[in-house]
């Protein structure tokens, strides 16, 4: 039972930072079971935070809540704000709660405009003082997890609603002209996120904010699809060749459906580089994983995400004429273009199966997709939000969430494709232009590659 409300120097900071708050925060299931752990949140409030239909009204109906909760309230929030990785929203909030000086409200005119009764609201209850102790029943402490995503965000943002199940009909219907996607675990999964490069042997590699999101989005996005995902940050050259070697001779291949690989750092046309400096060409990636090189894989779909530009070229877009008139998108983005150079020429011997009993192609059963265009004339950059992750990566999570369980994954690709091609944003350094991004996948698949998200096939 709580004893009494939040301090005024918290209420203060909090309605300082409300419209902040109401437009970057992120509730998702992790965050409302965070503070239900700490006893700030019954099932009733969480119930009512997950059940509003926008990530601001979630986002607003906490912070209403959030005053009344008690004196540990606010630490609380901190903390689980960290336990979901808003740091700089965490530490947003310490600067100012540090603060002696009186705060007056912080406006944002895009939140005021869109919640204008929802903030007005807020503002009056942290400015209200308590007439006496809140006397409400808190539910018995609940164990803190990882595993649940509920939460729908609005355009723009990673969402984070669960993975649709597919349905015993949809596969019975499906399963015999397409790959087989029935082992449970579905196949491993690799990400190699480089974030931060050394600035002696990379200084013209800037840190790429935003890159942490994007490995968090995927790893929780492939974990919902039954994958087993090891993620590795900021390698080396040396580092990624035997962090994938290892991955391909990995046993659990003999038994497994698939495989996912996702690389994310700077790149160039047809490599991505180390947080050394060096280029990793995407063709050894590729051989890697081939026929002869990786003989577990064999006939298995194996998927490749590449978030990487291609080249330093800007897409600054073409006017379509009586097209429909152009949505924002915040002005924080990036590139994730780097420096030309020579790639790695490390080669490997093919893997030796003794005399096989049918020739296969050298590669075969392979989708890549690239969050940028390559060409003859242009190769683009890739575009990145500093605080909600690249574009490629946000599309593809929400596709693969709403439609692999009745969409193959090279549609769901040209789905991201019709989506990216509708964004576009500001770049650092061009403030008066708007830039444009296009994704493209190329495939080797033989068959349709359905993930039958959430099924299990009874043999």
């Amino acid at each position: 039972m709580l004893q009494c409300g939040m301090s005024e120097r918290d209420k203060r900071t909090l309605r300082k930072l409300s419209a902040v708050l109401c437009k970057q925060m992120v509730v998702d299931a992790q965050l409302v079971q965070s503070l239900q752990a700490d006893e700030i949140l019954n099932d009733e409030m969480a119930e009512s935070i997950l059940n509003e239909k926008t990530s601001g009204k979630q986002n607003w109906r906490l912070l209403f809540l959030l005053p009344k909760r008690g004196p540990s309230a606010f630490n609380s929030f901190c903390s689980a704000l960290r336990d979901t990785e808003q740091h700089h929203l965490c530490d947003l909030i310490e600067k100012h709660s540090t603060s002696n000086s009186k705060l007056q409200p912080e406006r944002d005119t895009q939140v005021l405009k869109t919640y204008p009764e929802e903030i007005s609201e807020l503002q009056r209850f942290v400015e209200a003082p308590l007439p006496h102790p809140t006397q409400e029943a808190i539910a018995a402490k609940r164990q803190r997890t990882h595993d649940s995503m509920e939460t729908s965000l609005d355009t723009d943002c990673p969402i984070t609603t669960p993975v649709l199940p597919c349905t015993r009909d949809f596969y019975l219907t499906r399963c015999k002209q397409s790959y087989r996607m029935c082992s449970s675990p579905r196949g491993c999964a690799l990400v190699i996120s480089n974030v931060t490069f050394d600035p002696s042997t990379a200084p013209d590699l800037d840190h790429r904010k935003g890159g942490e999101v994007d490995e968090e989005v995927l790893r929780k996005v492939f974990t919902e699809l039954d994958f087993v995902v090891s993620v590795h940050r900021n390698l080396t050259a040396q580092a990624m060749r035997e962090c994938i070697e290892q991955f391909c001779q990995l046993p659990e291949h003999r038994t497994a459906d698939s495989c996912v690989v996702c690389l994310l750092s700077h790149g160039v046309d047809g490599a991505v580089y180390s947080t050394d400096g060096e280029l990793l060409q995407l063709d050894w990636v590729f051989e890697a994983f081939d026929n002869s090189h990786c003989p577990l894989l064999q006939n298995k779909p194996k998927m490749f995400f590449v978030q990487a530009c291609r080249g330093e070229e800007m897409d600054c877009g073409v006017v379509q004429t009586d097209g429909p008139e152009r949505t924002g998108s915040p002005s924080c983005e990036q590139r994730d273009a780097g420096r030309e150079g020579e790639g790695d020429p490390g080669s490997r011997r093919p893997v030796s199966l003794g005399r096989p009993r049918i020739k296969l192609p050298q590669r075969s059963d392979m989708i890549c997709g690239f969050a940028s265009l390559k060409g003859q004339r242009l190769s683009t950059a890739a575009m990145r939000n500093t605080k909600r992750g690249s574009w490629f990566v946000q599309e593809l999570n929400e596709a693969l969430r709403l439609r692999s369980r009745d969409t193959h994954l090279a549609d769901i690709l040209v789905q991201v494709n019709a989506r990216i091609k509708e964004r576009e944003g500001f770049a650092p350094g061009t403030p008066h232009h708007r830039c444009k991004e296009m994704s493209e996948f190329t495939s080797s698949l033989c068959n349709d590659l359905f993930l039958f998200p959430k099924y299990q096939h009874r043999f």
